[in-house]
């Protein structure tokens, strides 16, 4: 069961990774952030139909979902039988014990809350059922993205989100290269840090693109008339 929560836990973390990277587009404009997006439902055409490619990660995403939260509830279950109504109290010095410790405490609760954020994510980018600040539109990522973030509680939900994500990854990270038998002596300093810099790196890269819409950082989205020349222009299909 760890060892499926580990191998589940870093397919999730190569996504989130590629995820972040991919935000990152929003900075170069509409036209471009919007064709990145309509390049991902081009993968592998005609090999696959339209999209294809996408849904296919959906489904890998989803069975290791299944499998991640399945196994994590299987385990805490497991633990808390064998623990009966025992305590552990064990304490040690240091800043980075405590911070680890206080990650590992949330891990249960973050995982619940990045599972009731995962629902309004794709409520809200993917079938467009919750749609705050305006009206979104299939294919308009910029558009649709730069609408929700104008809105400071759901920039506070994100963040919120994010920082239960990040300390998922900072301990979840470590916990799954211990299990696959990485951790040795030496190199426990190195993936530490290792956890760190990943977490870190991820909540900045999550947070820089929602944090610039909502401080007006970033272009207002074209009207219909002058997307659909530009769209026209750089090759992005009419159908999403």
């Amino acid at each position: 069961m760890k060892r499926l929560m580990a191998w589940s836990g870093l397919f999730f973390l190569v996504f989130v990774l590629f995820h972040a990277y991919g935000n990152l587009h929003y900075f170069e404009g509409e036209i471009a952030y919007d064709h990145y997006a309509y390049f991902l439902r081009e993968l592998l055409v005609p090999i696959l139909p339209h999209g294809g490619v996408l849904w296919i990660l959906r489904i890998g995403l989803l069975v290791c979902l299944l499998a991640h939260a399945g196994s994590a509830f299987h385990l805490w279950a497991r633990n808390r039988r064998a623990r009966g109504t025992d305590k552990y109290a064990v304490k040690k010095a240091g800043a980075e014990y405590f911070a680890s410790r206080y990650a590992m405490r949330t891990m249960r609760w973050g995982g619940v809350i990045l599972l009731a954020f995962i629902v309004v994510h794709i409520l809200q980018y993917t079938t467009l059922h919750f749609t705050p600040g305006g009206e979104y539109v299939h294919g308009r990522a910029y558009m649709n993205m730069y609408y929700g973030f104008q809105l400071w509680w759901v920039y506070l939900i994100y963040a919120v989100a994010l920082a239960a994500l990040c300390l998922h990854v900072w301990h979840g990270v470590w916990s799954a290269l211990q299990t696959l038998g990485a951790t040795r002596g030496g190199t426990v300093p190195l993936i530490r840090l290792v956890a760190f810099v990943v977490a870190f790196g991820l909540f900045a890269a999550f947070m820089i693109v929602p944090t610039a819409i909502l401080f007006g950082l970033t272009d207002v989205p074209m009207d219909a008339a002058e997307y659909a020349m530009r769209a026209a222009e750089a090759g992005i299909g009419s159908s999403h």
